[in-house]
């Protein structure tokens, strides 16, 4: 599997996924919705899989000594890799941010504790998705992202909306108090994405054995 998965960093990946992934850092920026630094990490799975059609990879790889269930594997790792780091990758910069005194977000949610686990549940919502809709045929992309982007659109609006309700500023907050009431918000993120990305993983590789390369 590692050997497959060294294969679809170095064949598969688009360049512009890798630039997505260090964009965690515009939690920086004073006045900008956050919740977009998501929708980059949806956009880089779709462009990689767009980048893949192309290229033929789905049949490439199905010549090789795998099955069809291990590249639906890689693939999903490959996702769950970008879409990990790009949060991870952010976090200095929040503390940066905080170190700064830069002011709170008037746009929407700052980068909170509870901003990363609506963020993980964001991501999980998508890929389950994007990956059962791409591997049902095996190369529509393009389809698969405008039904996975609906709700993405939706989730990006309500996280921002939750910084404008009187009744969740503790969301928007980074009191010591208020951190450890997201703290569950968070731990729900983790524990969501960890289920639906397995979920849409045996899902899709069950949809893509069905398929005729």
């Amino acid at each position: 599997m590692m050997t497959l998965l060294y294969k679809e960093m170095r064949l598969a990946v688009h360049p512009t996924s890798i630039v997505f992934s260090f964009l965690g850092c515009l939690v920086l920026v004073p006045s900008y919705p956050y919740s977009v630094i998501f929708m980059f990490g949806c956009l880089a799975p779709y462009i990689t899989f767009l980048n893949s059609r192309e290229t033929s990879d789905a049949w490439y790889t199905a010549i090789l000594p795998v099955t069809k269930r291990e590249s639906v594997l890689a693939k999903c790792l490959l996702i769950t890799i970008f879409q990990l780091f790009q949060l991870l990758f952010s976090v200095p910069f929040v503390f940066l941010r905080n170190t700064l005194n830069i002011a709170n977000n008037p746009v929407g949610l700052d980068a909170t504790a509870a901003w990363y686990g609506f963020g993980l549940i964001l991501y999980a919502v998508f890929d389950l998705i994007f990956l059962t809709g791409f591997y049902k045929s095996g190369y529509k992309a393009g389809q698969s992202f405008i039904l996975a982007a609906i709700p993405m659109v939706l989730l990006m609006v309500a996280i921002e909306a939750a910084a404008h309700i009187p009744a969740f500023s503790w969301m928007d907050s980074y009191q010591p108090e208020d951190l450890i009431i997201q703290v569950p918000i968070l731990a729900i993120g983790f524990i969501c994405y960890g289920v639906i990305i397995t979920l849409a993983y045996r899902t899709a590789a069950k949809r893509f054995e069905k398929v005729d390369l």
